[in-house]
């Protein structure tokens, strides 16, 4: 579909949107990509389902499931990614908007001119200072945090830069949530037998991805000589930056036991994994805390967007945690990695509990994140947010 065929329906969609009555499109939730209802779905769906209140979901995904979704409390509407999604930011009238979009206000997508309440919700546990670009969340009045690292590294950016305080709710993480309810209704894990197990390689994206690097390659080749099955699962921004790149490895390891995968949506590696290997990507602490198995990180150059991440003088949560999840393996040695995958996967019951209490210790509200956070955008909605049970102070 062209830019112009494009324009026509969400401009339709945002007219109509902005016919609603004003009490109608109290609440408003916002959608990048249909990526996104993994992280706003759990709250939308508290709110609706089972405390009856009807939100608007704005989308600029053409394909988003949700807009022939059947849910008579969620009026979708879809705005594109151009002219009129600019105009719905910058015009809304709402009493709470409630998105996953960092960088507000740093690029073309401002605050409307109208009085709105913004409310972020992280779509990774990582840290808030060193991945995300600086300034990523100056502009929002309200951040549903992961865990303890996020009010701390927040608050400690508000001092160093002199910006304001924001509300910091004890959120949680829904995808986690979602990934550990998927697994208790899977039949148990069965370990790999023998010396032969699945992996299941993950990496993020750019300078610090693994499999973008010239050694990629040499890492799986090592993986299948040793006898491993290997599933590579890539980063959906792997695939648009070098979308040759699927092709050829499945090209490079044709007739051995390996695979790659593109679709997100694609659940069954992960279940059935015995470890991931990763590097910078968030995926290894939801993999790691949703499924309780180990990690592999191949220590590559730190995903680093925000340059002054070192003032905040708190180490990241995805480089601080890293050898509690499993162990680091240098990419001058990759041979180094299959002593650690024999030692990971020996004894997986091992992990369980040290997992489960890092879990503790790093998220809030593990399988209750989704009532936390729909109380609090409901009495955002109703102006009543000061009695929210969850919301922490400067």
């Amino acid at each position: 579909m062209s830019v112009i065929d494009r324009f026509f329906p969400a401009w339709a969609s945002l007219r109509a949107f902005n016919r609603l009555a004003r009490e109608e499109r109290t609440i408003v939730f916002y959608a990048e990509s249909r990526a996104d209802w993994a992280h706003l779905g759990p709250i939308v769906e508290e709110l609706t389902d089972q405390r009856g209140q009807r939100v608007c979901y704005v989308t600029s995904d053409e394909d988003d499931p949700i807009r022939t979704a059947d849910n008579p409390r969620i009026r979708t509407f879809y705005v594109g990614t151009g002219a009129t999604r600019t105009t719905f930011f910058r015009l809304l009238e709402a009493t709470v908007l409630v998105m996953t979009l960092p960088d507000l206000e740093t690029y073309h997508l401002k605050r409307s001119v109208h009085p709105v309440h913004y409310v972020y919700v992280f779509h990774s546990m990582v840290s808030s200072h060193m991945i995300y670009r600086k300034g990523a969340f100056d502009a929002y009045d309200t951040v549903l945090c992961v865990g303890p690292h996020h009010v701390a590294e927040i608050r400690r950016t508000e001092e160093v830069y002199g910006l304001p305080a924001k509300e910091l709710v004890e959120h949680g993480y829904g995808r986690l949530d979602l990934i550990l309810a998927t697994a208790a209704e899977r039949p148990p894990f069965q370990p790999s037998t023998g010396e032969s197990k699945k992996l299941l390689l993950a990496p993020s994206w750019g300078e610090c991805s693994f499999i973008e690097a010239p050694y990629g390659a040499e890492l799986i080749g090592i993986l299948l000589d040793a006898g491993h099955e290997v599933v590579l699962r890539l980063h959906p921004m792997t695939v648009r930056h070098h979308p040759e790149l699927a092709q050829e490895m499945s090209a490079a390891f044709e007739d051995r036991p390996f695979r790659v995968e593109t679709d997100m949506r694609e659940q069954a590696s992960l279940h059935t994994s015995d470890l991931m290997i990763g590097d910078w990507s968030g995926a290894a602490l939801e993999y790691a805390f949703g499924l309780e198995r180990a990690v592999l990180f191949i220590d590559t150059p730190k995903k680093v967007n925000n340059p002054e991440y070192e003032r905040i003088g708190i180490t990241a949560i995805e480089e601080s945690i890293r050898t509690e999840l499993g162990a680091i393996v240098d990419p001058a040695n990759l041979k180094a990695a299959l002593p650690h995958i024999e030692r990971l996967a020996a004894d997986p019951a091992a992990f369980t509990e040290r997992l489960r209490d890092a879990r503790e210790r790093t998220v809030y509200n593990v399988g209750r994140s989704a009532r936390v956070g729909a109380t609090h955008v409901a009495r955002l909605a109703d102006g009543t947010r000061d009695e929210a049970p969850s919301r922490t102070t400067p």
